[in-house]
């Protein structure tokens, strides 16, 4: 099992819910994708983002399928002008 931790600094905060709404409409056009979470920040500090995302996949294969899947990519154009910093882990 693969955990991909995406967290992201949008430019406007107010895009959080409506990111977190695409990220989740990912449940079920992605084969290879086996869980999604994903939610707003609830505590504002100076080291906080406004999204995280964690998703699981079988295998790195199985996250690369995600990342290239049309969907993902989809809510990564709209995503990607609003991202003022992102951090990103992906573990066994």
């Amino acid at each position: 099992m693969l955990t991909h931790i995406v967290l992201l600094r949008l430019t406007d905060s107010n895009d959080a819910p409506e990111a977190v709404s695409r990220l989740r409409s990912l449940v079920g056009q992605v084969p290879s994708l086996l869980s999604l979470s994903a939610g707003t920040n609830v505590r504002d500090t100076p080291a906080s983002y406004d999204v995280g995302l964690t998703t699981t996949h079988a295998d790195l294969a199985g996250l690369t399928e995600y990342i290239e899947h049309e969907a993902h990519k989809a809510v990564t154009a709209w995503l990607s002008p609003r991202v003022s910093a992102r951090a990103m882990v992906d573990h066994l």
